[in-house]
C-alpha cells in the first residue's frame, strides 16, 4: 500500500464516530436525534416527535405511517459534520415489536448511547439492548433525559445502572436541580456550571451561561439550598465514584454518563463534545480472514439493512452498506461474497434519513446506501482483492404468526411483489406451509406492530389491501441439518411444520410446554431458536 493511501485512510478513521442509540419507547430517543443533529448544523430547526399534524415531523421519522403515530418504526442514517468529525448516526426504532432491526443496525455501529427517562430509569426495552450491546462488545454511552421534568434521584439512576446492568458507571456532567427547578449541568471536565435559558420548544440550540465553579457570583444565580445540594452531590461523587477509565469505557465495562433535557437543549452540546474525545473510532472486524483493520488498503464492508421505496415515486431499493476497510470509490467494481460475481457501484449515495445524494468516496465508518435491484441479503459482504466474509446478522425466533391473504385476485402480481420485497428487507420474516395446496404467506413476527406495518406498507406503497388470519403459535424452532434431519425423525406430535424464504425447515409449537413434549420424544432432534445466517460467516459466541 502506498504510504500516500495509508496515511488518507489514518486521517478519515481518526476523524469518525459511528454510533446507534438504543432506549425504551418514549425515553425521547428521536427528540434527541433531531437535536445532536441541531448542534451538528445539519438542520436548522429541530421538531420533536409527536402525533400532531401541526408539529414539524422529525427528520429521522420519514416513513408516512412513522409520521401519523409519532413512532419509530425502521432504522435510519444520519450522517453530518462537527467540529472536524464525520459523525455517523444509526436511528434505530424504540418499540420492542421492531428489537430485530435494532439488532442488525447495531451490527454496524462501533458506540452506542443508551438513553434513560429520568423518572423511570431502566425499563425493559432498554435492558433487553443494553444485552445486544454488551454480545457485541460495544462501548455504551448514557444520557439522562428529561431532567426538566420531575424524576428520580441522579445517584438512585446512577446505582440502578451499576447494580442491574454491572456496569461501572463515571458521571461526565451533574445535574443542579430538576423538574422546574432544573437550572443546568456541572460540566465536570471543564470545571464549569453551565446555566441554561429555555429556548422556544427547544427547537433552536440553547443559550446557556458558562461560569467557573468558584466564581462568587454563582451564589446569586443559584438559589440557596440547589447550590448547598449540588456542592453536596459533587463531594460525594468526587470521593466515592469512580476515576474515568477510557480502557473500561472501549470495553463496554464503564458508561460515561449525561444528564440533560434533549425537549429542551440543557446538556446536549456538552454530550456530543465529550462523545467526540470519549467514543471508539472505527476499529477491526472479524472475518473469515482474521481480523481486518480499518486501514487494510482493499475496500471492504458489509450489508446490515435493505429498504424498499424510500422514495415511493422511483420504486427503490436501497442496501445499506457499513464501510470496514479500505477507501470506497464510486463506480469501483467490487466482488460479491455469496454469489461470486462482480458488481459496479456506479450510484452510491450518502444517507440522511430519506434525503440522499450521490457521493464520490467513503471511508471505514460511513454507512452507504447502493441501489440494490434484488442482488443484496442482509449480510452479504462486498470486497476488493482477497476473498473475505463478515460475520452474517441472525434473525430471531418470531412469537406471532398469521396468514396475509389477499381477496383481491386482479392484484396478485402487486401483492407478490410486495411480499418479496419487504420479506428481503427483513421488515418481517415470511414463512410457507409445507402442505404445497396452502400458497398464502406466514406472517412471523415478534410484535403485533410488524403486523400493522407490512399492511399499510403493502396498501400505501403496492395499493393491496390484505387480511390477517392469525395462527395459534408462538414458537419457532429451526432444524438443524434440515429436511434430511426431519425425514429420519418421523412423525412428530404438537407442531406444525413449515419453511421458511430459503427453504429452511421451522417447527411451530403452540407454546413451550409443546417444545419440550416433542425434545423429550426425539432426543436427537436438534433445534435452533436463530436461523441459520443466509449471508456470511455464522457468528461465533463471544
Amino acid at each position: 500500500m502506498s504510504s500516500d493511501l495509508l496515511t488518507e485512510l489514518q486521517l478519515q478513521v481518526d476523524r469518525r464516530r459511528n454510533f446507534a442509540i438504543i432506549s425504551h419507547p418514549d425515553a425521547g430517543k428521536t427528540t434527541l436525534t433531531e437535536k445532536l443533529l441541531l448542534y451538528g448544523g445539519a438542520i436548522h430547526e429541530a421538531g420533536a416527535v409527536k402525533a400532531r399534524r401541526a408539529q414539524r415531523h422529525a427528520t429521522s421519522d420519514w416513513m408516512e405511517m412513522e409520521q401519523q403515530r409519532g413512532i419509530s418504526i425502521t432504522s435510519t442514517v444520519l450522517q453530518f459534520e462537527y467540529q472536524g468529525c464525520q459523525i455517523n448516526l444509526l436511528d434505530t426504532p424504540g418499540h420492542q415489536d421492531f428489537s430485530e432491526d435494532t439488532y442488525r443496525t447495531l451490527a454496524a455501529a462501533d458506540n452506542a448511547v443508551m438513553l434513560i427517562d429520568a423518572a423511570k430509569g431502566l425499563e425493559p426495552q432498554t435492558r433487553k439492548l443494553f444485552e445486544v450491546c454488551r454480545m457485541r462488545g460495544l462501548p455504551i454511552f448514557t444520557f439522562v433525559n428529561k431532567l426538566d421534568r420531575p424524576g428520580r434521584e441522579p445517584l438512585e439512576l446512577l446505582d440502578e445502572i451499576e447494580q442491574e446492568l454491572g456496569l461501572h458507571t463515571y458521571a461526565v456532567n451533574w445535574p443542579i436541580g430538576m423538574g422546574d427547578r432544573f437550572k443546568g449541568v456541572f460540566d465536570r471536565r471543564a470545571r464549569q456550571i453551565h446555566l441554561f435559558e429555555r429556548s422556544e420548544h427547544g427547537q433552536r440550540e440553547a443559550r446557556d451561561t458558562v461560569i467557573d465553579l468558584g466564581d462568587p457570583q454563582i451564589e446569586q444565580l443559584l438559589e440557596q439550598d440547589l447550590y448547598y445540594q449540588f456542592k453536596d452531590d459533587l463531594e460525594l461523587l468526587e470521593e466515592l465514584g469512580a476515576e474515568l477509565d477510557l480502557d473500561l469505557v472501549h470495553q463496554g465495562k464503564m458508561t460515561p454518563v449525561f444528564f440533560g433535557s434533549a425537549m429542551t437543549n440543557f446538556g446536549v452540546e456538552p454530550f456530543l463534545n465529550a462523545f467526540l474525545d470519549y467514543a471508539l473510532k472505527p476499529g477491526v472486524h472479524d472475518s473469515s480472514q482474521g481480523e481486518i483493520d480499518p486501514t487494510y488498503p482493499d475496500f471492504s464492508g458489509f450489508v446490515f439493512k435493505l429498504q424498499a421505496n424510500m422514495d415511493p415515486k422511483h420504486r427503490d431499493r436501497v442496501a445499506f452498506v457499513r464501510v470496514c476497510s479500505g477507501k470506497f470509490e464510486k463506480d469501483m467494481v467490487v466482488n460479491h461474497a455469496r454469489t461470486g460475481k462482480t458488481v459496479r457501484l456506479s450510484r452510491p449515495q450518502k444517507l440522511f434519513a430519506q434525503d440522499r445524494e450521490v457521493i464520490d468516496s467513503a471511508y471505514p465508518g460511513d454507512v452507504i446506501g447502493l441501489n440494490n435491484p434484488g442482488m443484496f441479503a442482509i449480510g452479504d459482504t462486498i470486497y476488493v482483492g482477497q476473498k473475505l466474509e463478515y460475520e452474517g446478522i441472525p434473525c430471531f425466533s418470531p412469537e406471532l404468526f398469521a396468514y396475509l391473504k389477499n381477496p383481491n385476485p386482479s392484484k396478485f402480481k402487486p401483492f407478490r411483489k410486495g411480499v418479496s420485497e419487504l420479506q428481503e428487507e427483513g421488515a418481517v420474516q415470511i414463512m410457507y406451509s409445507a402442505d404445497e395446496g396452502k400458497r398464502d404467506p406466514i406472517l412471523a413476527a415478534v410484535g403485533q406492530l410488524q403486523f400493522e406495518v407490512v399492511q399499510f406498507r403493502l396498501q400505501n406503497e403496492y395499493g393491496v389491501e390484505t387480511n390477517l388470519e392469525l395462527l395459534p403459535y408462538s414458537v419457532a424452532r429451526w432444524v438443524v441439518g434440515g429436511w434430511e434431519a426431519l425425514e429420519k425423525v418421523g412423525r412428530l406430535f404438537n407442531t406444525v411444520t413449515v419453511k421458511d424464504s430459503w427453504n429452511r425447515p421451522v417447527l411451530l409449537f403452540r407454546n413451550e410446554w409443546n417444545l419440550h413434549q416433542v425434545q423429550a420424544d426425539h432426543p436427537g432432534l436438534e433445534l435452533n431458536t436463530i436461523a441459520p445466517v443466509v449471508s456470511g460467516r455464522e457468528p461465533t459466541a463471544s
